[in-house]
């Protein structure tokens, strides 16, 4: 039972990694559009949120 838990976590995790790519450039552009305007705040946010987004991949690669 728990290798099938593991197998349907693994095929979920292989949808979201590509969902992920998609969010990390997409909050790649948003930084650095804040950089050019030179928004700290809004750095700081995608700075935050590209961290936890990496963290993510990093999870679901493991």
């Amino acid at each position: 039972m728990e290798k099938v838990i593991q197998t349907l976590k693994r095929r979920d995790g292989e949808k979201r990694i590509p969902v992920l790519k998609l969010e990390i450039d997409y909050e790649l552009l948003t930084l650095f559009d804040a950089i050019q305007s030179n928004e700290h705040d809004q750095i700081t946010k995608s700075k935050q949120k590209l961290e936890k987004l990496r963290s993510e991949w990093l999870r679901l690669e493991a």
